[in-house]
């Protein structure tokens, strides 16, 4: 899952390296709001899940496992 979730960001922000080093994309200037939706498509087209509007906070968006934890969650709440 984080190769893909690597795979995805890079597409959007080729110009950065995306690993788990980094604490905080956002924070980092790696990604900015309009990026987040672009991803939001991308992951929801990816991984076959529906990201709730009520997710997509930069918290989520912040690194690979948060993003990766996103995932899981929306997977989780689709099986309700």
């Amino acid at each position: 899952m984080k190769e893909k979730i690597i795979e995805i960001l890079t597409e959007i922000r080729p110009e950065f390296e995306f690993n788990e080093s980094i604490a905080n994309f956002m924070e980092a200037g790696y990604l900015d709001s309009f990026d987040i939706i672009s991803i939001v498509v991308d992951l929801e087209t990816a991984f076959d899940v529906k990201i709730s509007g009520a997710l997509i906070v930069p918290e989520n968006f912040k690194s690979i496992e948060a993003i990766a934890n996103l995932i899981q969650l929306s997977k989780d709440a689709s099986q309700v």
